[in-house]
């Protein structure tokens, strides 16, 4: 009975030694190569970074690369930054690089820059290698930056930016979208202030100069190291179309003007008219009460059948002094 819980005991102790060999062997490999780099980590980390869902192998190289390039970082912190959401190579890499072109990065400020999704790596090489940005942009939907001249003359423009990373404004500073933008408000204001095209297009050099001394790159994650005005082309006359425009709207009122007074004229016309003919219903009215007069004058004596040939005489002469004094008239014609 003993031999058998003897066995038993040696049994489950060789499949423990079994497990524990086999969970080391994972590890063995990282951690060899780690002693002889001189940039050793402990085996109990590297176990411990498998229960907490670290990928050793991005450590432990990661930290070779540190060591090996004379930049103290422990693996605590390298595990840190992973478990925050870093790209530990990437930010390993950059401070590589800005100790190579002897650039002041820490590592507290590489990772704070790449925990907020900006790319350290390329920062320092934009830093080391200076940058050359379109104005305007190849992403946007046009292809020159127009703006017109005093004169009416409308100039397009096309600038390439130089700029390089300013590592201590690249957490919160604004992108290059925004120097795109602030370098063509920039080249819009500069021609348009400029008293004729031809200015500009003699000295497109002011232009580079009076936008330069604006310091568009303050509150931004880069520093404009040269603004070059690529080319400039001579665009619409602008003004000439503005003044052709506004002569034709002038054209378009004054029209409008015109045929709301006669309109006015033709309504007024058409109310004299229905006055008139009022005013003549008015003297048709009354002279059919002149027999009613007469009749009722006769009735009561107070006309003759002498006055009544007396008023016919005075008729009868001035129909004949009006046929005389208008021979072409009704009465004329009607007198011959």
């Amino acid at each position: 009975m003993p031999d058998i819980v003897l066995i038993i005991a040696g049994i489950v102790g060789l499949l423990v030694l079994i497990v524990i060999i086999a969970i080391l062997w994972q590890f063995l490999g990282l951690w060899f190569q780690a002693l002889l780099s001189k940039a050793s980590v402990g085996m109990g980390d590297l176990i411990g970074m498998r229960f907490r869902k670290v990928d050793a192998r991005i450590i432990v190289l990661s930290r070779i690369r540190a060591v090996r390039a004379g930049i103290p970082i422990s693996t605590a912190q390298l595990e840190e930054h992973y478990l925050a959401g870093g790209r530990v190579p990437n930010v390993v890499s950059a401070l590589i690089a800005a100790q190579k072109a002897r650039i002041e990065l820490d590592w507290n400020t590489a990772c704070s820059i790449d925990l907020a999704g900006r790319d350290i790596l390329d920062a320092v090489n934009t830093s080391v290698n200076p940058k050359v940005i379109d104005c305007p942009s190849r992403e946007g939907g046009k292809t020159t930056i127009d703006a017109v001249a005093k004169d009416g003359i409308q100039l397009k423009a096309r600038a390439r930016v130089t700029v390089r990373t300013n590592l201590a404004r690249l957490v919160g500073g604004a992108t290059e979208e925004t120097v795109v933008a602030r370098v063509g408000e920039g080249i819009v204001s500069s021609i348009g202030s400029a008293n004729s095209h031809k200015d500009v297009l003699e000295n497109p050099d002011n232009i580079s100069k009076t936008v330069m001394a604006r310091g568009l790159d303050a509150g931004t994650a880069f520093e404009i190291l040269s603004i070059d005005i690529a080319d400039v082309d001579v665009g619409q006359n602008i003004g000439a179309a503005l003044q052709a425009d506004q002569a034709e709207a002038d054209t378009k009122r004054f029209q409008a003007e015109a045929e709301q007074r006669r309109a006015m004229a033709t309504a007024q016309e058409q109310e004299f008219r229905a006055e008139e003919q009022k005013n003549k219903a008015i003297v048709v009215l009354a002279e059919a009460e002149v027999p009613k007069a007469m009749a009722e004058a006769f009735r009561s004596g107070n006309m003759g059948i002498m006055d009544y040939y007396r008023m016919k005489n005075v008729v009868a002469d001035t129909d004949m002094r009006q046929s005389i004094a208008n021979p072409g008239g009704e009465n004329g014609q009607s007198g011959s």
